[in-house]
């Protein structure tokens, strides 16, 4: 897996989003046990207190829980992965639209192109 950070924000705000897509996907799928705090920070380059910032961040949000001694997992509740995952998407479509916009199109327009692209992908 790919970690790549941006210098403008904070390292642990990018852990907790790309972890959160991480579980939206599927990747780390409801109920599962997530990698320990020492294998994600090496696999991402990381420290492990930024790991661990990021991951406290997830848990107060409710997305990930602590079991003691097991570890941490994926909450089980689909109807919130799915929440976050509508979030993420909201937010992803509305940076679009911001973009278009700065390009001098209308939301109308920019709707009518994403139609004519679907249609050509067909």
């Amino acid at each position: 897996m790919d970690w790549n950070f941006q210098s403008d924000r904070p390292i642990y705000v990018q852990l907790e989003e790309r972890i959160k897509l991480l579980i939206v996907a599927g990747t780390y799928p409801p109920g599962s046990q997530l990698p320990t705090v020492r294998d994600l920070s090496a696999e991402a380059g990381v420290n492990p207190n930024t790991l661990q910032k990021a991951l406290a961040e997830l848990e107060r949000e409710g997305l990930v829980f602590t079991q003691r001694t097991s570890g941490k997992f994926v909450t089980e509740d689909i109807k919130m992965i799915k929440e976050v995952k509508t979030e993420l998407a909201m937010e992803q479509i509305a940076r679009f639209f911001e973009k278009m916009e700065s390009m001098g199109y209308k939301k109308i327009e920019t709707i009518e192109l994403i139609l004519k692209a679907a249609e050509e992908m067909k």
